[in-house]
């Protein structure tokens, strides 16, 4: 089974009014290591694993699971919120994006896609 691994742009949500920014991401899904899961890279922080299915679930309707929450924001928009001990993390995706690599994550494995 192939790695799927995406880099996307993402905007990085703070609580500074002027610091909406676009950030490269990097998606990645290894169904060897773990074939529920998937990962996502910010830039300076460490990577956050989540279920693939709560991804895909929250695309569609407000879930969380552990420090990681997932919402749609709109027809377009997915806003996916990570929280550690340390800091809170809160991630604005076009929600095409997720969906195009959630879809390449089952093509990899030969499930079906229910996006």
């Amino acid at each position: 089974m192939a790695v799927v691994e995406q880099y996307a742009r993402a905007h990085l949500l703070t609580d500074e009014a002027d610091d909406d920014r676009a950030v490269p991401v990097r998606l990645r899904y290894d169904p060897e290591a773990d074939p529920r899961s998937v990962r996502i890279g910010l830039p300076g922080l460490p990577e956050w694993t989540c279920s693939r299915s709560l991804l895909e679930q929250g695309l569609r309707a407000p879930v969380g699971s552990g420090g990681v929450r997932v919402w749609p924001l709109g027809r377009v928009q997915a806003v996916v919120e990570f929280h550690s001990a340390q800091h809170v993390s809160v991630v604005q995706f076009d929600r095409k994006t997720l969906l195009r690599f959630l879809r390449r994550t089952y093509t990899a494995t030969a499930e079906p896609v229910r996006g």
